[in-house]
């Protein structure tokens, strides 16, 4: 398996879970509560669902995997913005800077 399998099934898995607890988990709720995204949690987790599915969909289809990896990658960056604009510490933000570079190379990859 190449890195850029590897890179995808990785991602998708990750979004997949996070939407998943992002819906059910009690401290996830507070988190969205915390970044005043507290009522668009459930639309928000959808999208982490989606964008997960879409990047397995994109093994298949790579009009999706360029859609789905496009979209997770805007949707990191705009975590990236909000955890710096409620001042959170920069080791807080290191897991959505690690997905706009991994989703941003799978975007890469699917365009070249």
């Amino acid at each position: 398996m190449d890195i850029y399998r590897i890179i995808l099934l990785f991602s998708a898995i990750s979004f997949i879970g996070y939407g998943i607890n992002s819906i059910f988990s009690k401290r996830m709720i507070s988190e969205y509560e915390r970044w005043g995204f507290k009522n668009q949690r459930i639309i928000l987790s959808c999208c982490q669902l989606l964008g997960g599915l879409g990047l397995l969909i994109g093994l298949a289809q790579p009009l999706m995997l360029s859609v789905a990896s496009f979209l997770l990658t805007c949707m990191m960056l705009a975590a990236v913005v909000i955890r710096m604009r409620i001042k959170e510490r920069a080791v807080k933000m290191l897991p959505a800077l690690l997905y706009v570079i991994l989703n941003s190379i799978l975007f890469y990859n699917s365009i070249s």
